[in-house]
């Protein structure tokens, strides 16, 4: 993913989400600046308005690394102001396919590759928030729920039913 994709993430992330979960430019803009490496975008051949194809963001994925003892703020800017020795595990934040890509796996396509970089980077663990009944998705990636204890009130920023995952990768 790129800077420039943003406007095509938030027109993606809109189509999925309605006003419900949609985050701001900015708040995804620092997930990307975070780890570039571990953010991704899939494309589809579409036709344009004048009868040729071209390539339109059918999905995308934000993911970076983030203190276990902790949950990233939801629609909240995010930096890395942890201290080095903080151990870390892999956030999945956000992925969303748009109806012109579902069905032809490009979630879980986008998710292996982002994976295999967070574990060449180091990273052993992951978690994520899932949202909309999203986590029977997740469950066959082998993620299970976690139990939200002392980060309930992050966790409800995310909207009602929204379930703590985790696995080891």
């Amino acid at each position: 993913m790129r800077a420039a994709d943003l406007p095509a993430v938030l027109a993606v992330q809109a189509q999925c989400y309605g006003d419900a979960l949609v985050e701001s430019a900015d708040a995804l803009e620092s997930r990307l600046t975070l780890s570039p490496a571990t953010c991704w975008v899939a494309a589809l051949s579409a036709p344009s308005q004048n009868g040729q194809s071209s390539p339109a963001l059918a999905a995308y994925l934000f993911t970076h690394a983030w203190p276990e003892a902790s949950l990233p703020p939801w629609n909240g800017r995010l930096a890395r102001d942890w201290p080095d020795t903080e151990p870390l595990t892999w956030f999945i934040h956000d992925m969303a396919v748009a109806p012109i890509g579902r069905g032809g796996g490009l979630a879980t396509r986008l998710h292996h590759a982002a994976r295999n970089v967070a574990m060449h980077d180091g990273l052993r663990a992951s978690r994520l928030i899932a949202v909309q009944s999203a986590d029977t998705y997740w469950r066959r990636l082998g993620y299970a729920p976690l139990t939200a204890g002392r980060h309930a009130d992050k966790l409800a920023a995310y909207g009602e039913g929204a379930v703590l995952m985790g696995r080891l990768l």
